[in-house]
């Protein structure tokens, strides 16, 4: 089971040249970035975690834009999204933007994807929050003729795409891994199933149970149920049991929450999560 962390990376957070060498020189496998491109100041949908909406989901910097810096300075790092919100992006874009990062990475580019919460965020993206699912996965299959074809098209309900060229290719093939955010249930499982390559829970509550679950549905579709990448993001870390429990269910990755500071408050928590779980797991 590997070891990464995520933050919510913004203008009053370190550096992102500076955060990513500091993840891989200590050895840690992976870095992830939230996704929020602006908050509707209206604010009529209650954040899902209580209370009131953190700052740093008004400041949230592009992703894409994000793993690109993250990439030229370091070597061994997967960089991943958790979680890209891919209603609100044009398909075209998307597909460009997947392929070149990982493309500028040499394949370290992992592609977390979700539906997104906030609905008037995506209203005004033009998106009706109602058919965000179909929205994704009519994007998500456009993206892959991109990737995987010489010459694309697509044709759905909700979009449509002519017969294209489109390079680079992404260097992981046939593309970079599909893990879907969300929590578990039929729909989410069929969709992993359909199209993903893994799936990113929050926490790391009910994977005793769901975890089978989702594997009998892989074996069924003829997929490799021991292939699937189960990533737990924002696990907030009490004890080294309690990540062996997760590996014990099958995990691939945990991954850390960072809070959105200065160097002065991540580095110090980086560095306990190193010394009292990283280096006990190598």
């Amino acid at each position: 089971m590997e070891l990464g962390v995520t933050i919510f990376l913004t203008d009053k957070t370190m550096p992102i040249t500076d955060l990513a060498r500091a993840v891989e020189e200590r050895g840690f496998e992976s870095l992830w970035f939230a996704e929020h491109t602006h908050i509707p100041v209206s604010r009529a949908t209650p954040y899902p975690m209580g209370g009131e909406l953190p700052d740093e989901y008004r400041r949230t910097f592009d992703p894409f834009v994000t793993i690109a810096a993250a990439a030229a300075v370091t070597e061994r790092i997967k960089l991943g999204t958790a979680i890209c919100l891919v209603a609100q992006h044009d398909t075209i874009d998307l597909a460009k933007s997947v392929a070149s990062v990982d493309r500028l990475s040499n394949g370290r580019f992992l592609f977390g994807v979700g539906y997104g919460w906030n609905v008037e965020e995506m209203e005004d993206h033009g998106v009706d929050h109602k058919r965000r699912r179909a929205i994704v996965r009519e994007k998500l299959l456009a993206a892959r003729e991109l990737w995987t074809k010489d010459e694309a098209s697509f044709e759905g309900e909700h979009l449509r795409l002519s017969a294209s060229w489109m390079w680079p290719k992404p260097v992981q093939q046939p593309h970079p891994p599909i893990l879907f955010g969300g929590a578990p249930g039929p729909k989410l499982f069929r969709e992993i199933v359909e199209l993903g390559d893994g799936w990113i829970p929050i926490g790391g509550r009910g994977l005793r149970e769901a975890l089978p679950e989702l594997r009998r549905l892989m074996e069924e579709a003829g997929r490799e149920p021991d292939a699937l990448d189960v990533t737990t993001v924002g696990v907030t870390p009490d004890s080294v049991d309690k990540l062996r429990h997760y590996e014990s269910l099958g995990v691939s990755r945990v991954v850390f929450f960072l809070p959105s500071s200065g160097a002065d408050a991540v580095l110090p928590l980086l560095d306990r999560y190193t010394n009292d779980f990283l280096a006990v797991l190598r």
